[in-house]
């Protein structure tokens, strides 16, 4: 810090570049701004951002279908919001190299709908067949509720078909893939909406065993 008495300059009160200017008791005070090197390259810095970039490529690779799953959410966020909020960091693991995601904590629909139950797939010549528990005898659970199952392959390509829950208390859905094996298929989820889109059951992470 510089203390200046200059007729010429007068009473300093304004900053430039790297320095702040101002009167103290009579006396112009010249001193430096604090300079602190921030280094935005940090390895959890990187982390963050290919957690992130990560999440954005698989609510983007959803299309509509992410939309489907947070119909109830605070009226400031998108559904995008709320399903960024959800997975990150929870859905990413870090026990690698890299990041990746780990689809069996992914949530792409949150909600209070009774969702289906003990959900099975088999892989078929024709595709994948899912069946379970339809939970129909639920209270809220109605027979015009739609089943939403989506299915990604490796190479992102999406897969989904829609049907009502019914009133059995089984459900049978399948997904046409001819030709699919269990190494083609990054993961497979159900949900289910309202016939109106109002409301929403919990995501199901079916994994393929």
């Amino acid at each position: 810090m510089s203390l200046a008495q200059n007729p010429v300059m007068g009473k300093m009160a304004k900053s430039f570049a790297n320095v702040n200017t101002y009167v103290h008791k009579g006396q112009n005070v010249i001193s430096a701004k604090a300079f602190n090197r921030k280094d935005k390259n940090t390895e959890a810095q990187q982390n963050q951002r290919t957690s992130f970039k990560l999440m954005s490529d698989a609510w983007a690779s959803l299309g509509g279908f992410g939309e489907l799953g947070f119909p109830v959410r605070p009226e400031k966020l998108s559904a995008f919001n709320v399903f960024m909020s959800l997975n990150l960091p929870k859905a990413i693991d870090n026990s690698g190299e890299v990041p990746v995601i780990d689809y069996s904590m992914l949530q792409i629909a949150k909600g209070s709908l009774p969702g289906v139950e003990d959900v099975k797939v088999e892989l078929t010549a024709a595709g994948i067949t899912l069946t379970g528990d339809t939970r129909i005898e639920m209270p809220k659970a109605l027979a015009t509720d739609m089943l939403t199952v989506i299915a990604q392959k490796t190479n992102g390509v999406i897969k989904a078909v829609r049907a009502p829950r019914g009133e059995s208390v089984t459900f049978s859905v399948q997904l046409a893939m001819p030709g699919i094996t269990a190494a083609d298929i990054e993961y497979v989820y159900v949900f289910v909406n309202s016939a109106d889109g109002s409301k929403v059951s919990n995501s199901v992470y079916v994994p393929l065993v």
